[in-house]
């Protein structure tokens, strides 16, 4: 008996028409299938036309492309010729869509229930009183805490995790056929990755639906897919089952995916970490930092974030700074920077007591500690070119004007490999990557000591974020600069500090040499976050949720 398909790309050809009557092709030529009850995922560094070739699956093309060729058919219906009109009832009913960001996917306005079924309701798929059931029993299966009242919640009360969890159910309510994730793990940490990953598998399991996983990362998708279709400028360099492709790749860009998937080597971290043994000054330090949010009547925060902080960064050096979303890292980086002044504790910049608030703090001490966002689709203006938004620094920090600003411009966009050429760019004709090194480059105008990167690569490809990585070793050895790097993910820290720090519920619970702290970790925190980087091989999602629950199981002695 063969199996259903529910969606299938035919020579799929998707293209953006060019000013002068030309077509420019971005998917070209795709063949894949998923079969019913299956996962099929989509992987490729950004640019290789993964969201793209999902899209069609619900017959949708992002503005400025077109379907040029070929088919996608969803049970057994050409998507690419029908109307908005025809697609409309399809979507939401056969087919869901998963986006990366459950945060902007949610109305913060509107209790998470009522959004989770409105679809089901308004299209007359359940009565609301069945979409309430339809929900209840997904928030169960999703594994959700309190299921009977979460629903009751906004999205700001529950954590990333829930509402990536959340987003799933949202889709799951109709019922569809086909369900689209689009990276939809990303952006969390690595123990809520494990937590999302299960849910997802067990409900797609459970609901007998069909799923395209689009990822860039080959570790995460060994732990879901059951066939893997690798692409690369818009065509398919390989695809087969999962076993295949992860324990025995025959394409090249495939060994390369898997060998940027792979940074962890606690070893290769010996010699950055003996460098950083060698006696060093201190170029920033926090003594006894508290701080929080809100404030109470006696002053103090509504919510404490940090909790009695001492913190110490070397000149010339690198220190990671780990831990799950919530365990104050950004904050931690906020009040070094003066964006949030801590309510006790002092700040140092070269052993000197600096102002708690970047608003008193003077011209030279502000250029000295640059901040580095993690979202540079948001921390670059659109509407300036790329040669005034770091010209910016230059000018406030420097005074530098005219001919000798844009020589520095230029000299600037070279260091972090970009030509002259890009300073006549607005950031949306930029890549993700080249946006991240414009972002960088606008810091570094500035001169700074110290920069403070806070997940800097969390929304690049693996590809994309080992070359901003490495770009950030070859400027540390060439001009200095020391880097306090913010991460939930360790395999990135761990191929780029010399020390960490990690952080839980505010605190550091331990730090020290990367090499020491990778090989012999002494906190249970530490070693949970170890134990949840995901393994390039099958199989190793279910053996690590096993181990826990053996762990989590109370002991009863025989007898």
């Amino acid at each position: 008996m063969s199996t259903e398909i529910v969606f299938e790309a035919q020579k799929l050809r998707v293209s953006a028409p060019q000013s002068d009557g030309s077509e420019l092709e971005i998917v070209k030529g795709v063949d894949f299938q998923v079969p019913k009850g299956k996962v099929v995922a989509l992987i490729g560094e950004s640019g290789s036309g993964k969201t793209t070739i999902s899209l069609s699956s619900l017959g949708y093309c992002k503005p400025g492309l077109k379907f040029s060729g070929g088919q996608a058919r969803l049970l057994g219906d050409d998507l690419c010729q029908k109307s908005t009109s025809e697609l409309r009832p399809l979507r939401g009913r056969k087919v869901a869509y998963l986006a990366q960001s459950a945060a902007a996917t949610f109305n913060p306005s509107i209790k998470i229930n009522e959004q989770v079924v409105e679809a089901s309701v308004t299209r007359n798929l359940m009565s609301r009183k069945e979409a309430d059931a339809r929900a209840l029993e997904l928030y169960k299966s999703l594994d959700l805490p309190n299921p009977e009242t979460i629903g009751d919640r906004y999205p700001h009360q529950v954590s990333g995790g829930q509402l990536q969890r959340l987003m799933a159910a949202m889709a799951l309510c109709g019922k569809p056929d086909l369900l689209v994730l689009d990276e939809p793990t990303t952006a969390l940490d690595v123990t809520t990755q494990i937590e999302v990953l299960k849910a997802f598998k067990k409900v797609i399991h459970e609901e007998g639906a069909a799923a395209i996983y689009v990822s860039h990362d080959l570790a995460v998708v060994a732990q879901i897919a059951d066939y893997i279709v690798v692409l690369y400028g818009g065509e398919v360099m390989e695809r087969g089952p999962a076993e295949a492709i992860i324990n025995n790749p025959k394409h090249s860009y495939t060994r390369r995916l898997m060998a940027a998937a792979n940074p962890w080597n606690a070893d290769a971290a010996a010699e950055d970490t003996q460098r950083a043994n060698e006696k060093k000054e201190d170029v920033a330090t926090m003594l006894d930092v508290s701080a929080g949010y809100g404030k109470t009547w006696n002053g103090k925060p509504a919510v404490n974030v940090l909790d009695n902080i001492n913190f110490t960064v070397p000149k010339r050096s690198t220190v990671g700074v780990i831990g799950e979303s919530g365990s104050g890292k950004s904050t931690l980086a906020r009040v070094y920077a003066g964006l949030l002044p801590p309510s006790e504790g002092s700040l140092l910049l070269n052993g000197r007591e600096i102002e708690p608030s970047y608003r008193r703090r003077s011209i030279d001490q502000l250029r000295r500690v640059q901040f580095v966002y993690q979202m540079a689709d948001t921390a670059l203006n659109p509407r300036q070119r790329v040669g005034d938004i770091i010209g910016r620094p230059l000018e406030f920090y420097l005074g530098l004007k005219g001919k000798k600003k844009r020589s520095r411009v230029n000299e600037l966009l070279q260091l972090v490999d970009l030509t002259p050429e890009f300073a006549s760019r607005y950031p949306d004709a930029l890549s993700g990557g080249q946006k991240q090194r414009v972002n960088l480059a606008r810091s570094l105008a500035a001169d700074p000591e110290i920069i403070l990167c806070d997940e800097v690569t969390s929304a690049l490809d693996t590809i994309v974020g080992g070359n901003v990585i490495a770009l950030l070793k070859r400027l540390q050895r060439e001009i200095g600069v020391s880097i306090v790097f913010i991460s939930h993910d360790l395999s990135t820290v761990a191929s780029l500090a010399s020390d960490v720090v990690v952080m839980n519920k505010g605190q550091i619970v331990e730090n020290g040499p990367t090499r020491q702290i990778l090989k012999r970790p002494q906190h249970p925190y530490t070693k949970l976050l170890i134990s949840s980087v995901p393994e390039m091989r099958l199989g190793w999602l279910e053996e690590t949720v096993s181990a826990r629950l053996k762990q989590a199981a109370p002991h009863v002695p025989e007898g």
